[in-house]
């Protein structure tokens, strides 16, 4: 399974923010779905997008909550300096 996170460019983070999103995530879709090989991508974009590719819709539905949730903690996972 291939999961894509477009983040808007007009969206401003702090340096590593999108490194750090991609690890988090994958470590929490690992997690959910350990016996699926899932691949994580996390980029900038025109504008705010997921896509999963080769999932069912109910998969598609947990990992949006999955990114929900991790975005919202992100006081807890993301340190910068």
């Amino acid at each position: 399974m291939r999961i894509e996170v477009s983040i808007a460019k007009s969206t401003a983070l702090p340096n590593g923010a999108l490194e750090a999103l991609n690890n988090e995530l994958s470590r929490r879709i690992e997690q959910q779905f350990p016996a699926i090989s899932s691949e994580v991508s996390v980029r900038y974009a025109a504008n705010n997008n997921l896509s999963v590719i080769g999932g069912l819709k109910e998969d598609k539905d947990r990992i949006s909550e999955i990114l929900q949730e991790t975005w919202e903690s992100a006081d807890d996972w993301f340190v910068h300096d």
